[in-house]
C-alpha cells in the first residue's frame, strides 16, 4: 500500500465514490458482491458491497439490495462528474463459501450481470464463484483493481480433528499459536 493512501472500508449494505488518487476502497466478500465503476474520462469510481440481489420494480431502498445500490452508486458518481455512457464495471465476489442450498453466491452474481447489461455498462474484469473469499482493493481515480483470495471454504466439520475419544493431545501443537492466518 502507498504510503498516504487513504483506505476506505467498504461494508456489507454500503458504497463508496471518489476521485481521490490517494482513495483505496477496500472490501471483504464471500457470498456477496461488490461492483467497481469507474469513468475513464472523468477519473472517478466508486464500489458497493451488495449484500442481496433484489429485483427491478421492488421498493427495497436500502444499499444492501442489489437495484438499490447500483442506482445509487450509479446517481453518486454521476453526481461527482462521471458520465454513464463511459461507467465501465469490475465485479467481484459471489462465491459459494458454504453448502447451504441457497446458492446467494450466484443469485448475486446473476443479478448483477443481468444489471450491467440492462444498462449498457460493460465488464472489464470479474472474479466471481468459487468456493473462496476475496478481499478487494479498488483504486478509483484510475480504475485499478486487486484481489487477494483466501484458502478454499472447508465445512467445519472437516477442521474438528478425527481423534479417537481416548486421544488427550491439546489441539494446538506445545508452542503453536493456535492462530490461523487467512490472507
Amino acid at each position: 500500500m502507498e504510503p498516504g493512501a487513504k483506505v476506505v472500508t467498504v461494508m456489507q449494505g454500503e458504497l463508496s465514490v471518489s476521485g481521490d488518487p490517494t482513495v483505496v476502497m477496500s472490501c471483504i466478500l464471500g457470498s456477496c458482491v461488490a461492483t467497481c465503476l469507474y469513468d475513464p474520462s472523468a477519473r472517478v469510481g466508486g464500489m458497493n458491497h451488495i449484500l442481496l440481489p433484489g429485483r427491478r420494480g421492488e421498493a427495497v431502498a436500502h444499499n444492501k439490495f442489489g437495484v438499490f445500490a447500483m442506482e445509487t452508486l450509479i446517481n453518486e458518481l454521476m453526481h461527482i462528474g462521471a458520465r454513464k455512457p463511459k461507467l465501465v464495471a469490475k465485479i467481484f465476489g459471489g462465491a459459494s463459501t458454504f453448502d447451504n442450498g441457497l446458492a446467494i453466491g450466484a443469485a448475486n452474481a446473476a443479478f448483477v450481470r443481468d444489471f450491467l447489461e440492462t444498462e449498457s455498462i460493460p465488464i472489464a474484469a470479474e472474479s466471481i464463484g468459487g468456493r473462496q473469499a476475496r478481499r478487494v482493493r479498488f483504486f478509483p481515480e484510475s480504475g485499478h483493481a486487486k484481489q487477494l483470495l483466501t484458502a478454499e471454504a472447508v465445512p467445519a466439520e472437516e477442521l474438528r480433528p478425527q481423534k479417537p475419544a481416548r486421544d488427550r493431545r491439546p489441539a494446538v501443537p506445545p508452542g503453536g499459536s493456535g492462530e490461523v492466518e487467512l490472507f
